[in-house]
């Protein structure tokens, strides 16, 4: 965030009426702080997976896997190798440089998500490698903590969030758990996979993502653009009752020690059941919890098979199998206070879809944008740069971009102001409000009940209001603005009044969609 005025910053405290503070002594969030935490993670995420930072992946970068021991695949091989502090250390300090940082946020991408192992935290706290196969390997990944911090710091000077997922970072997200959640080596080592017959690996990766968060707090308020942790990358459980026992085992762990922070789940490609899960798991004072799909179409016989322009034609058709789905579970979520976002997502098809035409890929990633813009609180590109000599815009968006394949800029630039034109807002806002009001009193007129119409425009109002608090959040005419993403998530927070809070929700949610209308128009 590159300002944010005390005016806003005191503006959005007073309307947070919903939302406890519970600070300690040692270590205090300012209003402004708490402002600019809210802009972070409820906003729309525009993000990219800076791949191979610090989980590496041997096809994305060549370079660190050449002291591995074999099969020199994963972190582990490379770990054993020769001189492997210095290969790694090397690596972490060259992958992603002042210049990535300066290219991603002029594209108008506002997060990043950062796939990270277990092992990284050792720094912090060596007893997560306690018991696992990197157990003697603290010395070679003691460095990498800090430089995890550096990164969010710097991302923060850029005005982006930070994803940690872990196996990766908006994400910071646990990417390689201890015994392996996932067969694939980007899960830490070539070892085969235990994570879910192993009872010892499931909570000691609980104490690592206690671990994180623990140390996560320890850096505040210099972090409040960590957008949220995912639990796990991509898990592959044996049964989905235990991965939903794991899984709400760690949300009420972490939820215990910040019931601030987003936390992200990966769906096992079963996304209307673990959105359901998520529903259930959802309450007015719970933490943010989004779901977090993934879709690739080049891996699976059907996808080789398939036509570029038939991949295209099967994401930008509202009445298909896939979009359908995400209009489905979108607003369950939304409904619930939740979220959705696409944590990783590529313009790769296989050769055997591939026409020749220049438009093949170009047309498959904006149909997958549009899909995404319509449904989604945030989607993250796979990913930012590989190393090598030849172009690959499928995966990286980088050469995408380059190429055309990707469009130059994403999200809302601003070519004028808007902070010094609130009177003509607040009159735009109320003549759309009673309009909206009158509709939504109309149609529940014809289905007889106890109604309370006065949330609704009061939703209508606190959401437009919100909105262009967030387009306001960066004043700079070169900067993209700051969209309000979450919008379930986001009115959950706004009001301590329960009582018909799908009204207040609804007008919430055409309050903010009434007000990015009048944003464009008007300042775009």
């Amino acid at each position: 965030m590159h300002k944010i005025t005390s005016k806003i910053a005191a503006g959005i405290q007073k309307r947070q009426t919903g939302k406890r503070e519970e600070e300690s002594a040692e270590n205090k969030l300012t209003v402004q702080d708490t402002f600019e935490s809210s802009i972070y993670r409820f906003r729309k995420q525009h993000g990219v997976n800076l791949g191979s930072w610090f989980v590496l992946e041997r096809w994305i970068t060549d370079a660190p896997f050449h002291c591995a021991v074999p099969p020199a695949k994963s972190d582990l091989d490379v770990a054993r190798g020769h001189d492997a502090r210095s290969v790694l250390e090397a690596h972490y300090d060259s992958w992603i440089t002042e210049s990535d940082w300066a290219w991603i946020s002029d594209r108008g991408i506002n997060t990043v998500r950062i796939p990270i192992g277990y092992y990284h935290l050792c720094g912090a706290d060596k007893s997560v490698l306690s018991g696992t196969d990197f157990q003697n390997l603290s010395d070679v990944f003691s460095g990498a903590w800090a430089r995890l911090i550096q990164a969010i710091e710097t991302a923060r000077r850029f005005g982006l969030g930070v994803l940690l997922a872990t196996n990766y970072f908006l994400f910071e997200d646990l990417h390689a758990a201890p015994g392996k959640q996932n067969p694939d080596a980007h899960a830490g080592t070539s070892n085969p996979a235990t994570f879910f017959s192993d009872q010892r690996s499931r909570m000691h990766t609980i104490h690592v993502l206690r671990t994180l968060v623990i140390h996560l707090k320890a850096h505040s308020p210099s972090l409040v653009n960590v957008v949220g942790i995912e639990l796990l990358n991509e898990p592959h459980p044996s049964s989905d009752a235990e991965m939903k026992t794991w899984y709400s085992a760690a949300i009420k762990d972490i939820s215990a020690l910040d019931s601030t922070l987003p936390i992200y789940l990966g769906d096992c490609w079963k996304t209307d059941q673990y959105a359901e899960y998520i529903k259930s798991k959802s309450t007015p004072h719970s933490s943010l919890l989004v779901l977090d799909h993934h879709l690739y179409r080049c891996f699976t016989s059907s996808d080789i098979s398939t036509p570029a322009s038939t991949h295209a034609h099967a994401l930008a058709d509202e009445r298909s199998t896939t979009p359908r789905m995400f209009a489905r579970v979108a607003e369950m979520l939304d409904s619930a206070g939740a979220g959705l976002v696409v944590g990783e997502w590529s313009g790769a098809l296989n050769p055997g879809s591939l026409t020749g035409s220049p438009d093949d890929l170009k047309n498959y990633v904006e149909a997958q944008l549009k899909l995404y813009e319509a449904h989604c609180s945030g989607n993250f590109f796979w990913t930012y740069k590989k190393a090598g000599h030849h172009p690959d815009p499928g995966w990286c968006l980088r050469d995408a971009v380059d190429s055309g394949v990707f469009p130059s800029t994403v999200g809302l630039f601003a070519l004028r102001s808007s902070e010094d034109d609130h009177e003509r807002q607040a009159v735009a806002r109320d003549k759309l409000k009673n309009k909206a009001l009158g509709e939504h009193t109309a149609y529940w007129s014809k289905y007889p009940g106890k109604y309370r119409h006065e949330r609704f425009a009061e939703g209508f109002a606190v959401g437009w209001d919100d909105a262009y608090i967030f387009f306001a959040a960066n004043s700079r005419l070169d900067r993209p603005v700051s969209e309000l993403g979450f919008l379930g998530a986001r009115a959950k927070t706004r009001t301590n009044d329960q009582s018909s809070f799908w009204e207040f929700q609804h007008g919430f949610r055409q309050g903010v969609n009434a007000a990015r209308n009048d944003f464009r128009k008007n300042y775009c």
